[in-house]
């Protein structure tokens, strides 16, 4: 079905190489036919500079790639990726059960899960990729890197758009889960782990949970002091630590004092040494005063 148009195209061009008159016309009227036709014909142009954009991907982005044969049969991230291509031309020509069913396919053979509606852009390297889900509103700029256990994951129930936006240039770490309908601004890195909820700026590195900017246009992003109430530390509980702390402080040294001290004064002792003794005693008496 899809075949018929490309082939009349190819058919009109070898008539006009050989000069067949009325050759052009026919190609221009082909082009201008509405509906599957036209865009078949615009998705094979497109799709096989892409298709190339993918697989040189790999090449620049994976030093153990090491032959063509080896990258497309033994890379599943590469797989996905054009699986998903096939299925979101078909989610977009009201072929939506075909593109869910082609998805799921995807799926069971790659371990990635890529709705059908996410628009992923050329030049996308799934690296390992076990694990990795992009939801239905979520848009992928050019050369993306994504490793295993990202999640590009929604946080509305409604019919929305409701997952992130990633820029060019982008590399999200393994297990990151960027969460929400903001953007991740192009040349940005996502830590490994990290959880990110809301918006980030170009050319920034976001680590933790949840992710906060540490650095920005290759500089360390210094953390200011954060005046949210809920936040603040409690005096009350800061002073009872330290009161708490003073307590077995002293008595710690009540009890040392009291292995100093004899049980009884020894018989004959001399004037100094009750005297001494009478001294430990009343450092005793203060110490447990205070």
């Amino acid at each position: 079905m899809l075949g018929g148009p490309v082939r009349q195209r190819g058919a009109w061009r070898r008539r006009a190489r050989s000069g067949h008159p009325g050759a052009a016309a026919g190609a221009e009227r082909l082009h201008r036919r509405p509906g599957v036709a036209r865009s078949v014909l615009r998705f094979e142009g497109e799709m096989f500079e892409t298709l190339r954009r993918d697989i040189r991907a790999v090449f620049e982005r994976d030093p153990a790639a090491r032959s063509l044969p080896e990258v497309l049969f033994c890379y599943p991230g590469l797989h996905a990726v054009w699986f998903h291509r096939l299925a979101h031309w078909c989610w977009n020509h009201r072929l939506k059960f075909l593109g869910r069913f082609l998805s799921h396919i995807n799926r069971f053979f790659t371990g990635i899960e890529i709705h059908p509606g996410a628009r992923l852009g050329p030049g996308l390297f799934i690296d390992h990729g076990m694990g990795v889900v992009i939801g239905e509103t979520a848009e992928v700029g050019e050369n993306v890197t994504i490793y295993q256990g990202v999640t590009l994951g929604g946080t509305s129930l409604e019919k929305v758009k409701r997952h992130p936006t990633i820029g060019n240039n982008v590399v999200i770490g393994s297990g990151a889960k960027v969460l929400g309908p903001f953007t991740v601004g192009e040349n940005s890195r996502i830590g490994s782990g990290s959880v990110v909820v809301k918006e980030v700026p170009p050319n920034s590195v976001v680590v933790g949970v949840p992710g906060r900017i540490t650095h920005r246009d290759g500089r360390k992003v210094e953390q200011k002091i954060d005046l949210n109430m809920t936040d603040l530390p409690d005096p009350v509980a800061r002073t009872l630590q330290s009161l708490a702390e003073r307590v077995e402080e002293l008595e710690r040294m009540i009890e040392e004092l009291r292995r100093l001290l004899p049980a009884a004064p020894l018989a004959g002792a001399g004037e100094r040494s009750r005297h001494q003794a009478g001294e430990l005693e009343g450092i005793v008496r203060r110490a447990s005063q205070d």
